[in-house]
């Protein structure tokens, strides 16, 4: 049984390694790219305009009903699910595996799928509809469907993301919550599960509106508490930042890795772990985040969808940025001796005497956000299968089971279980939303005519047909 068991993990590892490969690389970038170029680079063209209508005002038509929650509470729930522990965790294990280069690619990855996130978010609230109990659901399933017309596609989404699901939200986030609690105050791993299993059950029994309360509330806090702390320690190491810059770049175009002066990383691994953290820290592509948009009340497609954008500009361009400074500036990350949130713990603790404290905090809030946040999008996928609301609750007691063994387990086998499954949502996904350009360039135009309107105070976006005149070719 344990030859087995090791046999799985194995087979279980080469195929994560090599779907974030070559396969990852293709589907994502020049999947993003062709979306980029089929909008016109609309977010780059209006990337203030956005910052203004999403941060600039975050409480702007904010009102929720009873079928729904306010744009700000959906994406705070999205962030509640993106901001997780690859922030901390996965971009340590990037720089551990593919070197300084691979924030690069991160970086890269970052500033194609903000147009990837934006398209699936609008996809998503444009393609929603009312369940049994008269709640909005959407996501890739209803775009894949209903959209791209390819039903099997969407069937084939939400089985591989009930496995990411269990495996991401479920294993990893609660791995990260124990070893984080039991380096913070020394209790064990199974009676830190005891307690993620209790603060699970609080906040998911009252459904998306609790979630997306609890998230509104945590969210912000918990992102301004750790880019502050960052922010301090990058200035007690600021003589070493433009050399980390320095090296973040040349390390990413090199055929030998820097990690502990070994030969043979080059250019592909940097890419491959570059590309890997970083959509795990920002989901775009992924088609989790979707699913709690369309439960957004919010007046047109395309203003929701900006808010996707500005999600993947949060998660990797400014949170995993700043754990990366940390790290390198730090000078830690060659030590062979130091991995995961060992190695975030003790860069920030060196120049600053409770910097540990920080990040465990951060690392628990981060994780347990994300960890509410993926119990829902489990539900909404089992309820896409089944048609079942007693199938989607049910799933909710065995998503917490998972978190148990999560947090009582190792974690090489959860990010392996995690790479694999999330690839394997990946390229369901972005084939569709390639197949979609179309219909959201069409979104994109009826959204420039509305925002430009002197009418469009009476604007209403309704949601029984009028997505189909989108679809049409």
């Amino acid at each position: 049984m344990i030859l087995l068991f090791k046999t799985i993990i194995d087979i279980n590892g080469r195929l994560g390694t090599f779907l974030w490969g070559y396969p990852m690389i293709v589907t994502l970038f020049l999947g993003g790219l062709y979306l980029i170029f089929r909008s016109r680079f609309w977010v780059y063209r209006n990337f203030f305009y956005i910052f203004s209508q999403t941060f600039g005002k975050p409480r702007a038509n904010n009102g929720s009903t009873d079928n729904s929650i306010s744009p700000f509470q959906a994406v705070s729930t999205a962030l509640a699910g993106t901001i997780g522990a690859g922030s901390i965790i996965g971009v340590s294990t990037a720089i551990e595996f593919g070197g300084p280069g691979s924030i690069f690619w991160m970086w890269m990855a970052a500033l194609v799928c903000m147009t990837t996130k934006m398209v699936e978010v609008s996809l998503a609230v444009a393609t929603r509809e009312l369940d049994g109990e008269g709640k909005l659901v959407g996501g890739p399933m209803y775009y894949i469907s209903k959209g791209a017309k390819k039903p099997l596609l969407a069937k084939l989404f939400a089985f591989f993301s009930v496995i990411a699901i269990l495996g991401t939200g479920g294993l990893v986030q609660a791995n990260s919550i124990s070893d984080s609690i039991n380096d913070l105050s020394g209790l064990s791993l199974r009676t830190s599960g005891v307690f993620i299993v209790l603060l699970m059950l609080l906040v998911l029994v009252g459904g998306i509106k609790r979630i997306g309360a609890f998230a509104e509330k945590i969210v912000p806090f918990m992102a301004i508490f750790y880019v502050l702390g960052s922010i301090f320690i990058i200035f007690l190491q600021r003589n070493y930042l433009v050399d980390a810059f320095k090296l973040i770049i040349s390390d990413a175009f090199s055929n030998e890795s820097l990690v502990g002066g070994v030969a043979g990383s080059g250019v592909l691994m940097s890419v491959r772990w570059g590309l890997a953290r970083g959509i795990f820290s920002n989901e775009a592509g992924l088609g989790t985040a979707p699913m709690a948009h369309a439960t957004s009340h919010t007046d047109h497609p395309i203003r929701q969808g900006m808010w996707g954008a500005i999600e993947v500009f949060v998660s990797s361009l400014v949170i995993c940025t700043m754990t990366a400074l940390v790290i390198i500036t730090s000078g830690l990350w060659t030590d062979p001796n130091l991995s995961g949130a060992s190695l975030t713990a003790a860069a920030f603790s060196k120049s600053l005497p409770l910097g540990r404290l920080v990040v465990s905090v951060s690392l628990i809030l981060f994780a347990f956000t994300t960890a509410v946040s993926w119990c829902y999008y489990g539900q909404r996928s089992i309820f896409y299968l089944t048609k079942s609301d007693k199938a989607s609750s049910y799933f909710k007691y065995i998503y917490i089971g998972f978190c148990y063994l999560g947090a009582i387990g190792g974690l090489k086998f959860a990010w392996n279980v995690a790479d694999t499954a999330n690839a394997l949502m990946v390229i369901p996904n972005v084939i569709a939303l390639v197949l979609m350009a179309k219909p959201f360039y069409r979104l994109l135009k009826d959204f420039d005519s509305y925002k430009n309107s002197s009418k469009k105070g009476n604007y209403k976006w309704t949601y029984d047909n009028k997505w189909k005149s989108y679809f049409e070719d």
